[in-house]
Protein backbone atom coordinates (compact mmCIF):
# COMPACT_ATOMS: atom_id res chain seq x y z
CA UNK A 1 0.00 0.00 0.00
CA UNK A 2 2.03 3.03 1.43
CA UNK A 3 5.13 3.60 2.90
CA UNK A 4 5.55 5.29 5.95
CA UNK A 5 5.45 8.84 5.40
CA UNK A 6 7.88 10.56 7.73
CA UNK A 7 5.11 9.65 9.75
CA UNK A 8 6.69 8.92 13.90
CA UNK A 9 6.91 12.64 15.21
CA UNK A 10 3.74 12.76 17.07
CA UNK A 11 3.33 8.91 16.71
CA UNK A 12 5.73 5.93 18.16
CA UNK A 13 3.87 3.65 15.63
CA UNK A 14 5.72 5.95 12.99
CA UNK A 15 1.75 6.11 11.29
CA UNK A 16 0.97 8.68 8.59
CA UNK A 17 -0.74 11.41 9.98
CA UNK A 18 -3.77 12.87 8.22
CA UNK A 19 -3.12 16.74 7.51
CA UNK A 20 -5.93 19.13 9.04
CA UNK A 21 -7.18 16.96 11.54
CA UNK A 22 -10.67 18.08 13.22
CA UNK A 23 -10.61 20.61 16.24
CA UNK A 24 -12.30 18.59 19.14
CA UNK A 25 -11.87 14.84 19.40
CA UNK A 26 -13.34 12.20 16.71
CA UNK A 27 -16.53 10.66 16.81
CA UNK A 28 -16.81 8.77 14.05
CA UNK A 29 -15.11 7.68 10.72
CA UNK A 30 -15.29 5.95 7.72
CA UNK A 31 -14.16 4.80 4.72
CA UNK A 32 -15.56 5.37 1.16
CA UNK A 33 -17.60 2.15 -0.17
CA UNK A 34 -15.65 -0.24 -2.62
CA UNK A 35 -17.74 1.78 -5.74
CA UNK A 36 -15.84 4.54 -5.93
CA UNK A 37 -12.37 3.98 -7.07
CA UNK A 38 -10.26 6.46 -4.95
CA UNK A 39 -10.35 6.10 -1.54
CA UNK A 40 -12.03 8.87 1.16
CA UNK A 41 -11.80 9.28 4.39
CA UNK A 42 -14.81 11.51 6.59
CA UNK A 43 -14.82 12.09 10.30
CA UNK A 44 -17.26 13.27 12.33
CA UNK A 45 -16.09 15.58 15.13
CA UNK A 46 -17.73 17.19 18.01
CA UNK A 47 -16.44 20.28 16.57
CA UNK A 48 -19.85 20.28 15.02
CA UNK A 49 -18.07 19.66 11.59
CA UNK A 50 -17.67 16.27 9.48
CA UNK A 51 -14.56 16.40 7.17
CA UNK A 52 -13.32 14.48 4.26
CA UNK A 53 -9.70 13.64 2.15
CA UNK A 54 -9.06 11.84 -0.23
CA UNK A 55 -5.97 8.90 0.75
CA UNK A 56 -3.95 9.09 -2.06
CA UNK A 57 -1.89 5.59 -2.93
CA UNK A 58 1.58 7.24 -1.25
CA UNK A 59 -0.17 7.46 2.08
CA UNK A 60 -0.68 11.39 1.77
CA UNK A 61 -4.02 13.17 2.47
CA UNK A 62 -6.20 16.01 0.89
CA UNK A 63 -8.22 17.68 2.54
CA UNK A 64 -11.30 18.08 -0.09
CA UNK A 65 -14.77 19.58 2.06
CA UNK A 66 -15.97 20.18 5.50
CA UNK A 67 -19.79 20.28 6.63
CA UNK A 68 -21.25 21.91 9.73
CA UNK A 69 -24.33 20.69 11.72
CA UNK A 70 -26.02 22.95 14.81
CA UNK A 71 -24.17 20.64 17.29
CA UNK A 72 -21.24 17.53 17.78
CA UNK A 73 -21.56 14.89 14.99
CA UNK A 74 -22.33 11.54 16.64
CA UNK A 75 -22.38 9.81 13.78
CA UNK A 76 -21.65 9.13 9.88
CA UNK A 77 -22.57 6.41 7.31
CA UNK A 78 -21.47 6.51 3.64
CA UNK A 79 -24.28 5.86 1.06
CA UNK A 80 -23.24 2.58 -0.85
CA UNK A 81 -23.03 4.54 -4.14
CA UNK A 82 -20.53 6.73 -2.46
CA UNK A 83 -21.45 10.00 -3.30
CA UNK A 84 -23.05 10.86 -0.42
CA UNK A 85 -22.24 11.15 3.42
CA UNK A 86 -25.61 10.93 5.95
CA UNK A 87 -24.64 12.96 9.04
CA UNK A 88 -26.17 12.91 12.78
CA UNK A 89 -26.06 15.40 15.41
CA UNK A 90 -26.75 16.11 18.92
CA UNK A 91 -29.02 18.47 17.09
CA UNK A 92 -31.43 15.47 16.88
CA UNK A 93 -31.22 15.75 13.11
CA UNK A 94 -29.20 13.42 10.39
CA UNK A 95 -28.52 15.55 7.38
CA UNK A 96 -27.14 14.00 4.13
CA UNK A 97 -24.12 15.30 2.04
CA UNK A 98 -23.95 15.58 -1.41
CA UNK A 99 -20.46 15.12 -2.25
CA UNK A 100 -19.98 16.47 -5.46
CA UNK A 101 -22.58 19.57 -5.41
CA UNK A 102 -21.27 20.18 -0.96
CA UNK A 103 -24.82 20.50 -0.36
CA UNK A 104 -26.40 19.39 2.59
CA UNK A 105 -30.06 18.42 3.26
CA UNK A 106 -32.19 17.59 6.22
CA UNK A 107 -33.36 13.50 5.66
CA UNK A 108 -33.99 12.14 9.42
CA UNK A 109 -35.16 14.15 12.52
CA UNK A 110 -35.56 12.68 16.50
CA UNK A 111 -36.72 14.31 19.87
CA UNK A 112 -33.14 13.72 21.21
CA UNK A 113 -29.48 13.53 19.82
CA UNK A 114 -29.14 10.90 17.09
CA UNK A 115 -26.65 8.46 18.31
CA UNK A 116 -26.34 6.30 14.98
CA UNK A 117 -27.04 6.51 11.70
CA UNK A 118 -26.52 3.35 8.68
CA UNK A 119 -27.58 2.86 5.34
CA UNK A 120 -29.44 0.06 4.94
CA UNK A 121 -29.00 -1.72 1.15
CA UNK A 122 -31.34 -4.63 0.67
CA UNK A 123 -32.35 -6.43 -3.10
CA UNK A 124 -35.96 -4.30 -2.68
CA UNK A 125 -35.15 -1.09 -0.78
CA UNK A 126 -32.97 1.29 0.47
CA UNK A 127 -33.18 3.10 3.35
CA UNK A 128 -30.78 5.04 6.16
CA UNK A 129 -31.38 3.71 9.64
CA UNK A 130 -31.14 6.02 12.82
CA UNK A 131 -31.21 5.47 16.49
CA UNK A 132 -31.32 8.47 19.00
CA UNK A 133 -31.41 8.85 22.65
CA UNK A 134 -35.13 9.33 22.46
CA UNK A 135 -35.10 5.75 22.69
CA UNK A 136 -36.35 4.85 18.80
CA UNK A 137 -34.86 3.49 16.20
CA UNK A 138 -36.45 4.77 12.96
CA UNK A 139 -35.98 3.60 9.02
CA UNK A 140 -35.93 6.47 6.42
CA UNK A 141 -36.82 7.33 2.99
CA UNK A 142 -34.52 9.98 2.38
CA UNK A 143 -37.25 11.61 0.07
CA UNK A 144 -39.82 11.73 2.68
CA UNK A 145 -39.67 13.82 5.86
CA UNK A 146 -41.27 10.79 7.65
CA UNK A 147 -40.21 7.58 8.29
CA UNK A 148 -41.11 4.46 7.32
CA UNK A 149 -41.08 2.56 10.47
CA UNK A 150 -40.52 3.39 14.16
CA UNK A 151 -39.54 0.75 16.78
CA UNK A 152 -38.99 1.55 20.34
CA UNK A 153 -36.12 0.50 22.08
CA UNK A 154 -35.40 -0.22 26.10
CA UNK A 155 -33.74 2.90 26.74
CA UNK A 156 -30.90 5.48 24.23
CA UNK A 157 -29.07 4.08 21.99
CA UNK A 158 -25.45 3.91 22.57
CA UNK A 159 -23.66 1.83 19.60
CA UNK A 160 -25.43 0.52 16.77
CA UNK A 161 -24.29 -2.09 13.75
CA UNK A 162 -25.21 -2.97 10.12
CA UNK A 163 -24.27 -5.41 7.92
CA UNK A 164 -27.35 -6.39 5.78
CA UNK A 165 -29.28 -8.92 6.05
CA UNK A 166 -28.88 -7.65 10.34
CA UNK A 167 -28.56 -5.04 12.52
CA UNK A 168 -27.62 -4.64 15.88
CA UNK A 169 -28.41 -2.11 18.82
CA UNK A 170 -26.98 -1.75 22.05
CA UNK A 171 -28.91 -0.10 24.71
CA UNK A 172 -28.05 2.53 27.80
CA UNK A 173 -29.54 -0.47 30.04
CA UNK A 174 -27.22 -2.86 28.37
CA UNK A 175 -29.70 -4.15 26.14
CA UNK A 176 -28.89 -5.64 23.05
CA UNK A 177 -31.47 -5.64 20.12
CA UNK A 178 -31.19 -8.12 17.10
CA UNK A 179 -32.90 -6.92 13.92
CA UNK A 180 -33.90 -8.82 10.55
CA UNK A 181 -33.44 -6.59 8.09
CA UNK A 182 -34.98 -9.09 4.79
CA UNK A 183 -38.19 -7.80 3.22
CA UNK A 184 -38.47 -4.95 5.68
CA UNK A 185 -36.96 -4.48 9.06
CA UNK A 186 -38.26 -6.48 12.41
CA UNK A 187 -36.97 -6.76 15.35
CA UNK A 188 -35.45 -10.47 15.75
CA UNK A 189 -34.42 -11.55 19.18
CA UNK A 190 -33.42 -9.37 22.62
CA UNK A 191 -30.16 -10.63 23.80
CA UNK A 192 -28.97 -10.38 27.35
CA UNK A 193 -25.47 -8.84 27.61
CA UNK A 194 -22.68 -10.71 28.48
CA UNK A 195 -20.97 -7.67 29.91
CA UNK A 196 -21.72 -6.14 33.15
CA UNK A 197 -21.25 -2.38 32.28
CA UNK A 198 -21.98 0.34 29.72
CA UNK A 199 -21.78 -0.50 26.47
CA UNK A 200 -19.05 1.78 24.29
CA UNK A 201 -19.26 0.08 20.72
CA UNK A 202 -20.53 -3.16 18.28
CA UNK A 203 -19.61 -4.22 15.07
CA UNK A 204 -20.86 -7.01 13.30
CA UNK A 205 -18.82 -10.10 11.77
CA UNK A 206 -19.30 -12.45 9.58
CA UNK A 207 -19.47 -16.29 9.16
CA UNK A 208 -15.77 -17.01 7.45
CA UNK A 209 -17.33 -19.95 5.07
CA UNK A 210 -21.12 -18.25 4.18
CA UNK A 211 -19.67 -14.93 4.32
CA UNK A 212 -23.03 -14.02 6.11
CA UNK A 213 -23.26 -12.15 9.13
CA UNK A 214 -23.35 -14.60 12.60
CA UNK A 215 -22.33 -12.85 15.45
CA UNK A 216 -21.12 -9.80 16.81
CA UNK A 217 -18.45 -7.78 19.12
CA UNK A 218 -19.48 -5.55 21.70
CA UNK A 219 -17.37 -3.43 23.76
CA UNK A 220 -18.05 -1.87 27.25
CA UNK A 221 -15.94 0.43 29.53
CA UNK A 222 -14.84 -2.06 31.60
CA UNK A 223 -11.72 -3.20 29.40
CA UNK A 224 -13.61 -5.92 27.53
CA UNK A 225 -14.84 -7.28 24.41
CA UNK A 226 -17.71 -10.43 24.26
CA UNK A 227 -17.90 -12.28 21.25
CA UNK A 228 -21.55 -13.25 20.23
CA UNK A 229 -22.75 -15.42 17.81
CA UNK A 230 -26.22 -14.83 17.15
CA UNK A 231 -27.35 -18.71 16.97
CA UNK A 232 -24.30 -20.25 18.53
CA UNK A 233 -23.62 -24.16 17.50
CA UNK A 234 -21.92 -24.69 21.04
CA UNK A 235 -22.42 -22.17 23.81
CA UNK A 236 -18.79 -22.29 24.11
CA UNK A 237 -18.30 -20.32 20.95
CA UNK A 238 -19.65 -17.08 22.92
CA UNK A 239 -16.70 -15.35 24.85
CA UNK A 240 -15.39 -12.62 26.54
CA UNK A 241 -11.59 -11.41 27.03
CA UNK A 242 -9.81 -9.04 28.32
CA UNK A 243 -8.10 -5.50 26.71
CA UNK A 244 -6.92 -2.19 27.48
CA UNK A 245 -5.25 -2.54 31.08
CA UNK A 246 -2.31 -1.77 32.10
CA UNK A 247 -0.31 -2.82 35.20
CA UNK A 248 -1.42 -6.60 34.87
CA UNK A 249 1.23 -9.61 35.67
CA UNK A 250 1.84 -10.04 39.09
CA UNK A 251 -1.00 -11.64 41.49
CA UNK A 252 -3.00 -9.41 43.08
CA UNK A 253 -1.59 -5.91 42.05
CA UNK A 254 -4.18 -3.40 40.92
CA UNK A 255 -4.87 -3.12 36.93
CA UNK A 256 -5.90 0.38 35.40
CA UNK A 257 -8.89 -0.11 33.21
CA UNK A 258 -9.68 1.72 30.05
CA UNK A 259 -13.00 1.67 27.78
CA UNK A 260 -12.97 -0.10 24.73
CA UNK A 261 -13.43 2.67 22.37
CA UNK A 262 -14.35 1.20 18.98
CA UNK A 263 -14.27 -2.15 17.59
CA UNK A 264 -14.10 -2.90 13.50
CA UNK A 265 -13.73 -6.17 11.67
CA UNK A 266 -10.85 -6.90 8.98
CA UNK A 267 -12.92 -6.89 5.54
CA UNK A 268 -10.77 -9.45 4.30
CA UNK A 269 -9.44 -11.95 7.15
CA UNK A 270 -12.05 -11.36 9.54
CA UNK A 271 -10.02 -10.79 12.51
CA UNK A 272 -10.53 -7.14 14.74
CA UNK A 273 -9.16 -4.22 16.08
CA UNK A 274 -10.10 -2.31 19.05
CA UNK A 275 -9.24 0.93 20.38
CA UNK A 276 -8.92 2.05 23.81
CA UNK A 277 -8.87 4.58 26.69
CA UNK A 278 -5.52 3.94 27.19
CA UNK A 279 -4.21 5.16 23.83
CA UNK A 280 -3.20 1.86 22.36
CA UNK A 281 -4.81 -0.38 19.28
CA UNK A 282 -4.63 -3.83 19.36
CA UNK A 283 -5.31 -6.29 16.85
CA UNK A 284 -7.03 -9.81 17.23
CA UNK A 285 -8.04 -13.11 15.50
CA UNK A 286 -11.33 -14.54 17.34
CA UNK A 287 -11.43 -17.99 16.28
CA UNK A 288 -8.20 -18.99 17.37
CA UNK A 289 -8.73 -16.29 20.42
CA UNK A 290 -5.05 -14.63 20.29
CA UNK A 291 -3.78 -11.29 20.57
CA UNK A 292 -2.17 -10.45 16.70
CA UNK A 293 -0.08 -7.43 17.62
CA UNK A 294 -0.24 -4.52 19.86
CA UNK A 295 0.67 -0.99 19.35
CA UNK A 296 2.77 1.67 21.07
CA UNK A 297 0.07 3.43 23.47
CA UNK A 298 0.13 7.30 22.23
CA UNK A 299 -0.60 9.99 25.05
CA UNK A 300 -3.98 10.30 24.69
CA UNK A 301 -7.29 8.05 24.55
CA UNK A 302 -8.08 6.40 20.88
CA UNK A 303 -11.41 6.82 19.91
CA UNK A 304 -12.67 5.41 16.80
CA UNK A 305 -11.00 3.24 14.23
CA UNK A 306 -11.60 1.89 10.70
CA UNK A 307 -10.38 -0.33 7.46
CA UNK A 308 -11.10 0.87 3.91
CA UNK A 309 -13.11 -1.67 2.07
CA UNK A 310 -9.59 -3.66 1.04
CA UNK A 311 -8.44 -3.99 3.96
CA UNK A 312 -5.24 -2.22 3.17
CA UNK A 313 -5.32 0.95 5.63
CA UNK A 314 -5.98 0.58 9.13
CA UNK A 315 -7.41 4.31 10.16
CA UNK A 316 -7.50 5.35 14.21
CA UNK A 317 -7.96 8.36 15.58
CA UNK A 318 -6.48 10.67 18.77
CA UNK A 319 -8.33 12.67 21.11
CA UNK A 320 -9.42 13.02 24.05
CA UNK A 321 -12.54 11.27 25.36
CA UNK A 322 -13.18 12.07 29.31
CA UNK A 323 -12.80 9.17 30.77
CA UNK A 324 -11.15 11.00 33.09
CA UNK A 325 -13.01 13.70 33.91
CA UNK A 326 -12.18 17.77 32.72
CA UNK A 327 -9.35 17.95 35.42
CA UNK A 328 -7.20 15.78 32.74
CA UNK A 329 -8.30 18.15 29.43
CA UNK A 330 -5.71 19.84 28.09
CA UNK A 331 -6.65 22.54 25.23
CA UNK A 332 -3.04 22.44 24.40
CA UNK A 333 -3.59 18.56 22.66
CA UNK A 334 -4.10 18.34 19.26
CA UNK A 335 -6.59 16.07 17.56
CA UNK A 336 -5.00 13.21 15.24
CA UNK A 337 -6.25 10.91 13.05
CA UNK A 338 -3.15 8.14 12.17
CA UNK A 339 -3.27 5.93 8.87
CA UNK A 340 -1.30 2.21 8.99
CA UNK A 341 -0.79 -0.10 6.51
CA UNK A 342 -2.47 -3.41 8.16
CA UNK A 343 -3.07 -6.28 5.64
CA UNK A 344 -0.65 -8.54 7.02
CA UNK A 345 -0.63 -7.40 10.66
CA UNK A 346 -4.38 -8.93 10.57
CA UNK A 347 -3.35 -12.14 8.63
CA UNK A 348 -4.83 -15.13 10.78
CA UNK A 349 -1.78 -17.29 12.18
CA UNK A 350 -1.23 -20.13 10.31
CA UNK A 351 -0.73 -22.84 13.24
Amino acid sequence: MFNQLGGGTNNPNKDVEVTSPPDDTVSSLEFSPPSVPQTFLVAGSWDCRVRCWEVEASGKTVPKAAQAMDGPILDVAWHDDGTKVFMASTDKSVKCWDLAANQCVQVAAHDAPVKTCHWVKAPNYNCLMTASWDKTLKFWDTRSAVPVMTMNLSERCYCADVDYPMAVVGTADRGICLYTLEGKPAEFKRVESPLKYQHRCIAIFRDKKTKQPTGFALGSVEGRVAIQYVNPVNPKDNFTFKCHRTGAGTTGSFQDIYAVNDIAFHPVHGTLATVGSDGSFSFWDKDARTKLKSSETLDQPLTKCAFNHSGQIFAYAVGYDWSKGHEHFNPAKKNYIFLRPCFDDLKPRTT
